[in-house]
């Protein structure tokens, strides 16, 4: 049986995408690592940030929306991403930097078990700083010319958190057919880890009974999960379609293959291969700095360029 070794990455939903930009690359201090487009509707920007080359593990990828409305919270979504720093003194330098660029966040605390500082960006996306204590994504590497120094950059996704009205199908989910570890349970709340004792395989799952949210900016439209290659890939399939899951199939996305399905409160996962990676097409000193297409889209380039509001540098 093959391990899934951590997330992938995760997708959520914006407004501005020159706002977003901004955000990510310039106050969290990621790299914009791919600027691209959503492959099954080309009209919007699809931005991802993580580390110097986009690895797995360390991907926020974001969907422009221009008339998307507000998120109305509720149930039944993923409601929070952690992402990993490397101390307490990291807490602290991003307490000041938060404050220095006017950004909604709270007391230092503690989530998840680890110590965090929670935090949402402009359109209301639930986030926390959570200390690593040195487990980062052993592929990580750091981004020389980001606004962060090296020794407080995020170094990857740890955490996510999952509210759903049925939590022991989810948890059914995970460990049954997954094979992550519960670590911890209360009534309310399941913790579970893909490797055990590792942050960046976390899922933090919530009950909540109540109505669904209502997905709009700053909501999270899914986790994806790390599988190496195809072969992997084709075994997890395998595994969805047995447990009775609707999948969507193998799906070549150029920059890896993923398959996608609802699991029973309807969270929205992706299985996501490692390769190639977001290089496959663009130098490792430029990643980001232009608009990048798979082949299957390039010859609609001018149209899609057309109906793309330019990015800032």
């Amino acid at each position: 049986m093959f391990k899934i070794p951590g997330h992938h990455h995760i997708s959520m939903i914006t407004k501005n995408a020159n706002q977003n930009s901004r955000f990510y690359r310039d106050v969290l201090g990621l790299r914009r690592v791919k600027v691209t487009v959503n492959q099954d509707e080309p009209s919007m920007y699809h931005l991802f940030y993580g580390d110097k080359t986009g690895s797995p593990g360390t991907e926020l990828s974001f969907f422009e929306i221009p008339p998307v409305g507000n998120t109305y919270r509720g149930t039944n979504a993923i409601t929070k991403i952690g992402l990993l720093v490397p101390s307490e003194a990291s807490l602290l330098y991003w307490k000041a930097r938060f404050e220095e660029f006017s950004v909604e966040h709270g007391e230092i605390t503690t989530y998840a078990n680890h110590p965090a500082l929670l935090f949402e960006d402009s359109e209301g996306l639930r986030m926390a700083l959570l200390v690593s204590h040195g487990a980062k994504v052993a592929h990580w590497q750091t981004w020389e010319k980001s606004e962060v120094p090296a020794e407080h950059q995020i170094q990857g996704m740890g955490a996510v958190e999952i509210t759903v009205r049925r939590l022991d199908k989810l948890a059914s989910t995970l460990t049954d057919m997954f094979d992550y570890t519960e670590v911890s349970r209360t009534d309310d709340e399941a913790i579970f880890q893909s490797i055990k004792g590792e942050g960046f395989g976390e899922i933090v799952v919530k009950y909540l009974d109540g109505p669904s949210e209502k997905p709009g900016r700053g909501s999270i439209h899914h986790l994806a999960i790390r599988v190496k290659n195809d072969e992997e890939l084709i075994y997890w399939e395998e595994q969805v379609r047995a447990r009775g899951f609707h999948s969507s199939g193998i799906v070549d996305r150029f920059y890896f293959k993923s398959l996608y399905f609802r699991e029973s409160n309807g969270i929205l996962f992706e299985i996501a291969t490692d390769e190639p990676g977001f290089t496959v097409d663009g130098d490792v000193d430029t990643l980001g700095e232009k608009l990048d297409l798979p082949p299957f889209l390039e010859e609609r380039r001018a149209e899609i360029e057309n109906n793309l509001i330019p990015l800032e540098d």
